[in-house]
């Protein structure tokens, strides 16, 4: 998944939370902002 940026994975995390999409998606996402050293 490192197709996305930094800015981008962020972004996609915060959209999903905010729009309640299906939790596998925010699961992934988190897990590869974690990856990363990013924090949600």
């Amino acid at each position: 998944m490192k197709i996305m940026s930094n800015e981008l994975l962020v972004a996609a995390y915060r959209d999903a939370k905010k729009n309640e999409h299906e939790s596998e998606w925010i699961r992934l996402l988190k897990s590869e902002m974690k990856k990363r050293g990013l924090k949600p």
